[in-house]
């Protein structure tokens, strides 16, 4: 589950363009749209806009930034700093537009047009990062006005000079000529990365030949394997999909142990050289640059130069963190394991060796002994209908006044996607809201929130988020039904959404989800708790078929059954957080070759202690999205880190009242509406009361 960061949004924003014609229609992706909201028209725009659209959209902007370099007027706020934030204004709209559609949707006509524009965005990019001219105006406003502007004006001055600082601006001309070539590279290599990633889980799938080799699984779950083999091409009559984490999901069902090996094996060696696709050459290259782009700007490594603009500050503050949990979590995991290893025996004799690929087996067969539940019993209760409209969006109602009306009048890139318009606790338009939850081969693995447009007051915008999952789509005229963790994803996810529908801020650059990624996570994880509250549950746990609410005994069964277990998902999430690190720890010298990659990732767990074969990491380095292809690099543990936060925050609520509007109006006032207007940690106290996080809680709120 993640924040989505298109690799090509840009840190500036941008200003409007009137016309331009190309061949012989107007570009949809030029023009302003006449939706509500400004909202992209899908119905006019094709694949064919997107080149011309950037590139009349650079120029543009091109064209604004030498305006503002060639001002001969002295260098003020409102002729540099203001008109910056306001350049680009085209580029963003058609970017934003793009780049969703190379996440959720990405044909082959859409990923060669994806080759093309990078590099032009990277060179852009470069150009105004490293312009002098420009720099120079930022600085002298920066060095006369900063300690005399307040609020959001002196905050919008403050992170336009370091972006620039940190950029490279005051580098030599040498160091910065090196810093660019860096960043086209980089640029080039994640684009490959883009494609390769998504293709090697595609053909990762395990086809299936008989119908009883899928024994265990639900009728629902074999009909959507069925579904799947016909959309991947019908090789067999089933087809069993890999998903993006290192573990999947039908693993707890699936009887057949030869077939769990299989799978669980396509999943972590999908990218890593031992079929036809090997992301490791793309690694080491990635993280050699980074490595060197931090050197240049005079940090020992990556994750010291990257971490400085976070809450954390430090790889060492960070490790500190980690290793607290690591200590703590370690006798439970090895208990954990112990238990489901011994819980086996007992019907595959004293003999049977427990492997990763059995795990989920006999953990959810123990669940069921023990608690007497299974996803399929609950199943039925989650439609994924009921859960965003009488969980997600009930809770919302509840907490922040939020209200939604349905449009089907505003075209989407895909006929799965809906609109919602949402109103304010007066009536107030506040926003649209797009959710494209099912999956298919055009979009890669993962959930996530982005924006086609961000919320300004400078600009008089009003925020357009959507939320994109990959559940499973049941077949026509069935309902759509979810597992818990399911469920839980789409909480997750529009707690983003509220991260930027809630936004009031003056300037986009500060808007939303605007923060340091060690704090984004906090809205996404803290809002995953209204999902298990009482009044919430019994709203949207409601049988598919009779409508009615899930029994009390059930119900608490199946609240109970959440912290089952639960070292698991911690302890996958710490071993992937700790192999982001020890690769961002390195020097440029001192990264591995290709060839020796996976030994290095082995060594760096076992250097932590979370070398465990029943605990894999959840994604391995090879298929390692956040790190290698998003916008986490030395920044995963921020999924942990904000979880503190997040679990802080909602103590608060459950003392003063889970659903209490006036709380969620406070939190709303001093966190959620404020994107990146204020010191972070400062915040998270003014609303919590407390000078620090409590990490203690967190092993708590999972049952640890």
């Amino acid at each position: 589950m993640t924040l989505g960061v298109s690799a090509a949004m840009l840190s500036t924003s941008m200003m409007p363009l009137t016309s331009c014609t190309q061949a012989q229609r107007e570009n949809p992706l030029l023009e302003t749209s006449t939706l509500p909201y400004g909202a992209p028209d899908f119905s006019k725009i094709q694949p064919t806009d997107y080149l011309p659209a950037f590139e009349a959209a650079i120029q543009q902007k091109r064209d604004e930034i030498a305006q503002i370099v060639e001002n001969k007027d002295s260098a003020t706020f409102e002729n540099t700093i203001l008109a910056f934030e306001e350049s680009g204004k085209t580029l963003d709209r058609v970017a934003r537009t793009f780049f969703a559609i190379v996440e959720a949707d990405k044909t082959d006509e859409i990923s060669e047009i994806e080759k093309k524009v990078q590099p032009m965005l990277t060179d852009l990019d470069n150009e105004i990062s490293f312009n002098k001219a420009l720099f120079e105006r930022i600085r002298q406003v920066y060095d006369r006005d900063h300690a005399t502007l307040q609020g959001e004006d002196q905050k919008l001055l403050e992170e336009t000079y370091k972006y620039f600082v940190r950029c490279g601006a005051l580098l030599p001309d040498d160091k910065m000529a090196r810093m660019k070539e860096i960043n086209l590279r980089i640029s080039e290599l994640q684009t490959q990365w883009g494609d390769m990633v998504p293709a090697a889980t595609n053909d990762a799938v395990v086809w299936v030949d008989k119908k009883e080799d899928l024994a265990g699984l639900s009728e629902a779950d074999i009909a959507q394997c069925a579904k799947d083999a016909e959309s991947r091409g019908g090789k067999a009559p089933y087809a069993i999909v890999i998903v993006n984490t290192t573990q999947q999901a039908l693993l707890s069902s699936l009887d057949n142990r030869e077939l769990r090996k299989k799978v669980y094996e396509a999943s972590i060696h999908r990218a890593d050289g031992t079929g036809k696709y090997n992301t490791f050459p793309l690694v080491v290259e990635i993280a050699k640059l980074r490595a060197e782009q931090a050197e240049i700007m005079g940090y020992p490594n990556y994750a010291s130069y990257s971490l400085e603009k976070t809450m954390a500050k430090t790889p060492e503050n960070v490790y500190a963190f980690l290793k607290n949990l690591i200590r703590q979590y370690t006798p439970k995991a090895q208990a954990e394991t112990k238990d489901i290893e011994a819980f086996a025996r007992k019907t595959q004799g004293a003999d049977f060796q427990l492997q990763p690929y059995d795990r989920f087996y006999y953990s959810a067969k123990m669940k069921k002994e023990l608690l007497a539940i299974s996803d399929d019993e609950v199943k039925p209760y989650f439609n994924v209908d009921s859960v965003l409209i009488n969980g997600v969006f009930y809770a919302a109602n509840r907490v922040y006044g939020l209200t939604f009306k349905e449009r089907t009048d505003i075209p989407t890139y895909h006929p799965d996607m809906r609109v919602f318009e949402v109103f304010d606790k007066n009536g107030k338009e506040k926003a649209l809201f797009y959710c494209d939850y099912y999956r298919r081969p055009t979009k890669r693995g993962g959930a996530w929130m982005d924006g086609f447009q961000k919320q300004s007051r400078q600009r008089h915008e009003l925020p357009i988020i959507f939320n994109v999952c990959n559940n499973a789509k049941a077949p026509e005229g069935q309902p759509s039904l979810l597992t818990w963790d399911e469920v839980t994803t789409l909480f997750h996810e529009f707690g983003h959404a509220l991260h930027g529908i809630l936004s009031d801020c003056q300037y986009n650059s500060l808007s939303g989800t605007s923060v340091a990624r060690d704090f984004v996570e906090m809205p996404s994880q803290f809002n995953e708790s209204f999902a298990s509250i009482p009044e919430v549950f019994d709203h949207y746990a409601r049988h598919c078929k009779t409508g009615e609410a899930m029994p009390a005994e059930l119900k608490e069964r199946m609240l109970k059954s959440i912290t089952f277990q639960t070292a698991y998902s911690l302890g996958e999430n710490l071993a992937a957080t700790c192999i982001d690190l020890a690769w961002h720890m390195l020097s440029s010298k001192e990264i591995p070759t290709a060839d020796n990659a996976l030994a290095f990732e082995t060594e760096a767990l076992k250097q932590v202690g979370l070398l465990d074969a029943q605990i894999p990491p959840r994604y391995y380095t090879s298929y390692f999205n956040h790190v290698w292809g998003g916008g986490y690099a030395a920044g995963y543990y921020s999924y942990l880190w904000t979880e503190v936060l997040a679990v802080n925050i909602a103590d608060v609520f459950a003392r003063r009242g889970a659903l209490k509007p006036e709380t969620g109006q406070e939190l709303c006032d001093k966190i959620l509406s404020r994107g990146n207007t204020g010191d972070l940690m400062q915040m998270f106290t003014d609303f919590t009361g407390m000078q620090q996080p409590d990490a203690a809680s967190l092993l708590k709120a999972r049952g640890l």
